[in-house]
């Protein structure tokens, strides 16, 4: 297939292959025209890409989960687990930090919303928060 065809499958525009195959995140075999030509299995890994993003990660990040050392020794593949939980763990920190803010941001919201309802007759400015 075709990058075009790849793009309008799933979602993923065309740059953004080329993106990805330049990251190592996907392989891509060329024609005799140099022209990139997918294969079906091309379809799960970008799927899988697009999850990884969904999740907040980096392309590095994603490189390095695809690239599991499936065929090395344990000791490399435990070593490899650790890297990932890392990984796993510091993205849910900052996730977990982000919901915070957004739950702050969302109350300072309401109470400047309810307080403008109760003063519609003049201008009300935004309050400080006195923590």
């Amino acid at each position: 297939m075709k990058i075009s065809q790849i793009a309008k499958m799933t979602g993923i525009s065309s740059r953004s292959l080329r993106h990805y195959e330049k990251k190592g995140l996907i392989t891509v075999s060329r024609l005799d025209n140099n022209y990139r030509e997918f294969d079906d299995s091309i379809i799960e890994a970008i799927n899988t890409i697009k999850l990884y993003l969904n999740l907040g990660l980096t392309t590095d990040q994603i490189k390095d989960i695809l690239h599991c050392p499936e065929d090395q020794e344990y000791d490399k593949k435990d070593e490899y687990c650790e890297e990932l939980l890392q990984i796993y763990e510091t993205k849910l920190n900052e996730v977990i930090q982000q919901k915070k803010a957004l739950d702050e941001a969302q109350v300072r919201l309401e109470k400047q919303i309810n307080l403008m309802k109760e003063n519609r007759d003049k201008w009300v400015p935004v309050e400080e928060d006195k923590q």
